[in-house]
């Protein structure tokens, strides 16, 4: 019986891929049928070895990366998408890119933060199996809400996170927002609530989306029963735009005084900080805004979105700057 090892792969692979030699002939040189020949080239693209892109002569997107990196001082993978490409065609080719970028850097001892929503349920479902060692998940911000509980959407998320990577799930039982201040001060002193603190604190990667207040797919904390007529309606007069772990952002990316985040359960900009690897997500018209403003709360250190997002986003961005510059001449 054939024993595939992971110099096969290697080999076969780079046969296949980079020399153009048919199957039948890799087979002969590894003294092994054509169906191994196919299992092994297989197995290369489910483990990263091999990473297919596809990249229309016409894309945008390097360019988009670079001008929103150098901006922005982050890592930014922008994926390609047709013009004509759906609000939900560009969520599922963002979420495929995203999986794959956290299969590549998530591995054995290390923690990831996963903050749920509608974008994270996305990446949730194009993870392949990696087994790690010693890893764990974490839940970042709570779920139950005033309609339903919301812990079976959010465990169900985090779960499938955990499954794929083999690690430890860490779930966080209490609300995504409290109705007072002091009861959230009460239960962050319970030694429960204190374990999953401790263990965000030790992630090694976060992963979120910006959330946004409408839009062909809205945010699931707007849609979902999570905040009440007032609620929304003092966000607006805030001056929120959108929310990152729940916690409320507005345009410039001030939060501070927020008064909705005195009740949140995310974690806060400030602690977000701490985590060495910040991925954000984003596919979407109505995710400018909100992605604009975690940018310039500086919670993201690598960021993937899709073509279209990422144009506007440049423009936003430069629309801004020009604002800046007509209020300092004034």
């Amino acid at each position: 019986m054939y024993v595939e090892r992971e110099q096969d792969v290697l080999r076969a692979a780079s046969m296949y891929y980079l020399q153009d030699l048919k199957m039948e002939v890799i087979a002969r040189h590894l003294g092994t049928s054509r169906s191994t020949v196919s299992r092994l080239i297989k197995r290369a693209r489910e483990t990263g070895l091999v990473e297919i892109t596809l990249r229309p002569a016409s894309t945008r997107a390097p360019g988009l990366g670079r001008s929103i990196a150098s901006t922005f001082g982050i890592e930014t993978y922008v994926v390609p998408v047709p013009d004509s490409a759906g609000t939900v065609e560009r969520l599922d080719q963002v979420a495929m890119t995203a999986a794959r970028l956290l299969a590549s850097w998530f591995d054995s001892d290390m923690v990831m933060g996963v903050a749920w929503g509608t974008t994270i349920a996305a990446v949730s479902r194009y993870l392949a199996p990696k087994p790690t060692r010693g890893s764990a998940v974490v839940q970042l911000n709570g779920a139950a809400n005033m309609r339903t509980s919301g812990v079976e959407y959010a465990s169900d998320l985090i779960s499938s996170f955990g499954s794929a990577f083999g690690a430890a799930v860490h779930h966080f039982s209490v609300p995504a927002f409290f109705d007072y201040p002091d009861t959230k001060a009460a239960m962050w002193r319970e030694r429960s609530v204190r374990r999953v603190l401790d263990m965000q604190r030790r992630a090694d990667i976060a992963v979120f989306s910006a959330g946004a207040v409408a839009g062909a797919v809205p945010s699931h904390v707007y849609s979902a029963g999570y905040l009440d007529d007032a609620d929304v309606r003092l966000l607006h007069d805030e001056g929120v735009v959108g929310d990152v772990c729940t916690v409320f952002l507005r345009a410039d990316g001030s939060w501070q005084d927020v008064s909705l985040n005195e009740r949140a359960t995310g974690p806060s900009p400030d602690e977000l900080q701490r985590i060495p690897r910040r991925v954000c997500v984003v596919a979407g018209d109505n995710k400018v805004a909100p992605l604009l403003a975690a940018l310039r709360a500086e919670v993201v250190t690598d960021l993937v979105v899709d073509e279209l997002t990422a144009t506007a986003l440049v423009d936003a961005a430069a629309g801004g700057h020009r604002a800046d510059r007509r209020r300092r001449t004034v």
